[in-house]
């Protein structure tokens, strides 16, 4: 499939149109970015580790009855997915208290809930991404009632087949966001899931394998990234 003219181009990201209405290409750049954008870094071979990575995860979750945009990765950088309608909605699970959470509530970092703790976010780089309530949604129009419920119920699904693959890697799973657009009216996973929008600790030393690393000046963002891959199996081809 060609990528053809580009169709928008996000902070880490960039949608070309095909022949097919139906089909983008995603490109994976190696632009790494913060704080909605106000720190923006390339990091070399970064969009190619986590194009693959993003592949593993999406066969894995398609595997176990997830619907995702996803249709095959065409090279180092690119993939073939279904062109949805997107909803502007991010849909948060945290595992353990961990950023945003930790500064709203004043929790401690680290502590576990005791069931996975789903949160809606408007997505607004402008707004700083707003926690909203599914009444919002709803009364917005960016997503009906049955819509919610089943973003829930995926994002939900998602937690305890990814959870238990990271667990067996080594890894806590501490939280993550997904996107869901429409599909001829079906609900579908879209964006990506790679290091960049969750957050994984090693269980042993509790090190952050994630874009934290990035955003906390930590060093060493493509070495973690590439070690999650590696204990997922991932061997990579670039």
């Amino acid at each position: 499939m060609i990528a053809l003219e580009l169709l928008y181009q996000g902070k880490a990201k960039s949608a070309y149109v095909t022949e097919d209405h139906d089909l983008l290409v995603l490109r994976f750049r190696d632009d790494t970015s913060a704080f909605d954008g106000e720190i923006i870094e390339k990091l070399s071979e970064k969009g190619a580790i986590n194009n693959q990575f993003n592949a593993l995860i999406m066969n894995k979750l398609a595997e176990n009855g997830i619907p995702t945009h996803f249709v095959e990765r065409l090279s180092a950088t690119d993939m073939l997915v279904k062109r949805l309608d997107m909803i502007p909605v991010e849909c948060v699970v945290r595992n353990k208290a961990a950023g945003s959470i930790v500064r709203r509530l004043g929790i401690e970092k680290g502590m576990a809930f005791d069931q996975p703790l789903f949160e809606l976010f408007f997505k607004n780089d402008n707004l700083h991404d707003p926690m909203v309530s599914e009444h919002h949604v709803e009364a917005f129009g960016w997503a009906t009632r049955h819509e919610i419920s089943r973003m829930y119920e995926l994002t939900l699904e998602a937690n305890t087949i990814l959870r238990d693959m990271f667990d067996q890697a080594g890894l806590d799973l501490v939280d993550f966001k997904l996107e869901f657009g429409r599909f001829y009216g079906e609900i579908v996973l879209g964006d990506e899931f790679s290091p960049d929008n969750c957050r994984l600790w090693d269980k042993v030393t509790g090190e952050s394998k994630d874009k934290d690393r990035f955003r906390q000046n930590l060093g060493g963002v493509l070495e973690a990234y590439r070690d999650v891959a590696g204990r997922l199996g991932i061997v990579f081809d670039n």
